[in-house]
Order: C-alpha cells, then structure tokens, then sequence
C-alpha cells in the first residue's frame, strides 16, 4: 500500500512489537502517537517513524492510569486530528511460579497488561464511536488462549484481554457501528522483554521457540488494521497449533508443559543479578538505553511465516486445511503423547 493519510496511537511503542508496528505504520506516512512510559525509546522510536516518512509524537504514559490514556489521546488528536486506529500493544510479566509471585507484583502486571489493554479501548472508543468510525487492534497472544507455567499473571491478563475484546466487538456489532475491533494472536517473538522482565527464575529467560521477529508481529498488525473484518488474525503456525492443541488436546498439553515448560523459558546462562527490570519503571528510563524493537535472539529468530499468508487468505485456504486440519491434529496428538510419557 502506498502512502496513506492516517492518524494512528500505539500504546507499548518504545520496543518490540509496538516498536516495529510502529515502523511499519510510518512507511505509508501515517502520523503516529507513540505512548510507553520511557522516554529514551519513545523519542528513538520517533526518530525512526520520521527517518522513514511519518510524523511521530512522543506521549509518555502509563497505560494503567486511564487518565493519562486519555490526555495522550487528547494531545495525539489535537496535534495529527481524529483518530482512525488505535493499537494495544503495552504490557509487562512476572516470569515466576505463582506462589514467589508477590501479590503487588500480580497486580501490577494485571494493571498494565489488561487493565492498560481495556483503557486503551475505552479511550479509542470515546473517539471513534461519535463519529462512527476507527479500528482497534489488539495485540493478543496464544498464552492467552493455551496457558504456560512461570507467567500466570501475564496468561491471565492475556486470557482477559481476549475476553474484553469480543464482549465488545458484540456490542458494537449490535449497535450496527461501523468502528472495529480485532485481535492479533502472536507466538513467540524476539522482543527485549526477555532483557528486562522481572524473573525469579535461576537462568537467563528466552521465549519458547519458534521464534519470529518482530516485523513478522508489526506486518500482521498493520494488515488486520487494514482488514478488521475478521474477529482474529494468528501469527505464527505455532499459534494455530497451540491453539487448535488446546481445543482438542488440553489434558495432554498440561503434561507436556508441566514436563518442559520450565526449561524451555530459560537459556542456558545464569541470569545476571544486575539485569534491570521494568515492572515498576522503564528500563530504559532507568539506564538510559534505547532497547529498540529487537531481542537478543536475533540469529534464532524467523523473519518470515507462511501462517501469516494463510491467516490472510482464509477462504483459499480453508479447503486445504480441512484435508490438513485432521493430519495435523494428529501429529500434534503424537508428539504431546510422546513428549508426556517420557
């Protein structure tokens, strides 16, 4: 798509997927809110949008305080005009077992990553209902449709953040309104919040391979943007058989994590005990660093993912997967039977 004359926030956008999102908002022009509570990201990030011909603005907030939410919306709109998308993409972990998870700590990760996710929606909303139009895009995950062990306060935030979404998206269907909601479900992806989440566990954390980069998340976000019609896109074939795995295998996919879910978030190096954290604030406020878009798992990472073709052609690819959906099943059905015996 060529350039387009759009107004577009995004909560989470100093790093990682909001980071990248944002990137590829800014090639077709768009001007771009950019809300995350560090500065040093926010204001690297909007150098990168206008380097590639967008407009940025910096708006530093914490997305579990609605009230800064809304000032952000408000200063994003008085600035660039009405907003037409609005992506949720903030969040923050505890990567732990739930018992030497601290009950602030809980909380906290709640407030961020589902509360800052639902006034996100309240916010755009207040926008974009008036004039009966605008698109909002979750960033979900498929730990919030299958959860892991040592990140229960993010798998239930997720799983909530799903939940919000389609309580509204029936709502406005019912309305007959023409703003849309839709969620992006992702797998794991090379982001810097392994470089900064707070973990009590022995050694450094990792995502869960597969691992796709972030531009892979970003591009998906931008077409369902685009494309709000479909209440759910899925990024990554790991996605789609997690998923499909936890309809129809759920019992044999608590064995198989509770057998492997421990060692598969955690590298082999012992975490470092200066690593920062930003639960409580912004790595990069705290160290003055720019963690950028990517983790650290670059050369393990996937620049490309056939699934992102087939979630966009849904239809072409429905009679193939009715003739694969079964054999895949299967397989999965194997490997987590082979994987719980062991």
């Amino acid at each position: 798509m060529g350039k387009v004359s759009q107004t577009v926030v995004i909560t989470g956008a100093s790093g990682g997927i909001g980071r990248a999102t944002a990137r590829e908002f800014a090639k077709r022009g768009a001007r771009i809110g950019l809300i995350a509570r560090g500065r040093t990201g926010l204001e690297a990030a909007a150098r990168e949008v206008e380097q590639l011909g967008g407009k940025a603005l910096v708006l530093p907030a914490d997305v579990a305080d609605h009230d800064q939410v809304q000032a952000a919306a408000d200063r994003a709109e008085d600035e660039f005009g009405p907003i037409d998308v609005w992506v949720n993409v903030a969040f923050t972990s505890v990567f732990a077992p739930f018992t030497e998870i601290k009950p602030e700590e809980f909380r906290r990760v709640t407030e961020v990553t589902y509360l800052g996710s639902v006034n996100g929606l309240r916010t755009a909303l207040s926008k974009m209902e008036p004039r009966d139009h605008g698109v909002i895009v979750q960033v979900g995950s498929a730990l919030g449709v299958r959860s892991i062990p040592l990140q229960s306060a993010y798998c239930g935030a997720k799983h909530a953040v799903n939940g919000v979404a389609s309580s509204i998206r029936t709502e406005l269907m019912h309305k007959g309104s023409n703003v849309k909601v839709t969620v992006v479900q992702m797998p794991a992806v090379n982001t810097p919040q392994f470089s900064w989440v707070l973990s009590r566990m022995p050694n450094h954390p990792q995502p869960v391979p597969p691992i796709y980069q972030p531009e892979v998340a970003a591009q998906a976000v931008v077409f369902a943007a685009d494309h709000p019609q479909r209440k759910q896109y899925y990024v990554g074939l790991s996605t789609a058989l997690t998923i499909t795995a936890e309809k129809f295998f759920s019992g044999l996919l608590d064995r198989y994590l509770a057998k492997t879910g421990f060692d598969s978030q955690q590298t082999q190096q012992k975490a470092a005990p200066d690593r920062p954290e930003n639960l409580w604030e912004p790595a990069d406020g705290e160290r003055g660093h720019d963690f950028g878009a990517h983790g650290e798992f670059d050369q393990r990472s996937h620049n490309r993912d056939p699934q992102v073709w087939v979630s966009r052609h849904a239809r072409l690819a429905s009679v193939g997967a009715a003739a694969g959906g079964l054999a895949a099943g299967l397989g999965v059905l194997g490997v987590l039977t082979k994987n719980a015996k062991q």
